[in-house]
């Protein structure tokens, strides 16, 4: 099905989109080793990323991720899990499809507050007004993530659907 030259498969999208669940399908279905590109920085800091950004703040966590993303994109046949604002940083972007296919996992307002108010750990979204939040800064990164190679809606998909239909669209665009 996918073979082991293949380039890396980058997952971008915002918190919730289900990229960490989809991530873990496609190594499960390709074989393909995973990096969740949050939990490596959280790895090298030695501490959370509500704690990264409350002791160093925004900018410095995207500095790590900034690093974390060129270590994992520098290989192949991975699979990467990227932060929600990875796609903001150019730079980001740039080491993502040097030796990648990127995906933007899209998914609506309505469900990302569904499956991200199971989760305290999300420190953008400690606000008064958590959809309008995610309205905020859907509205601000989509020009970024709908650069990406593919793009899949994920609403009203399970994990493994979502998996399965990234492998055809490559497939597909490998024949194409």
């Amino acid at each position: 099905m996918v073979q082991k030259e293949m380039k890396n498969i980058v997952l971008t999208g915002f918190m919730g989109a289900g990229k960490t669940s989809v991530s873990a399908e496609l190594a499960r279905l390709t074989g393909f080793a995973r990096v969740e590109v949050d939990e490596e920085i959280e790895r090298a800091a030695g501490m959370t990323i509500t704690e990264i950004f409350e002791k160093f703040g925004e900018p410095r966590f995207r500095e790590m991720e900034t690093a974390e993303i060129k270590k994992a994109a520098s290989g192949k046949g991975a699979i990467i899990s990227t932060g929600g604002g990875a796609v903001m940083r150019e730079e980001n972007t740039d080491a993502m499809r040097a030796n990648g296919v990127i995906v933007y996992l899209r998914a609506g307002p309505a469900t990302v507050l569904e499956r991200t108010s199971r989760n305290s750990d999300r420190p953008l979204l400690k606000v008064e007004d958590p959809l309008e939040k995610i309205n905020e800064l859907l509205a601000m990164r989509r020009p970024y993530y709908e650069r990406a190679d593919i793009i899949v809606d994920t609403d009203l998909a399970t994990p493994r659907e979502v998996a399965k239909e990234i492998l055809e669209k490559l497939q597909w665009e490998r024949q194409g």
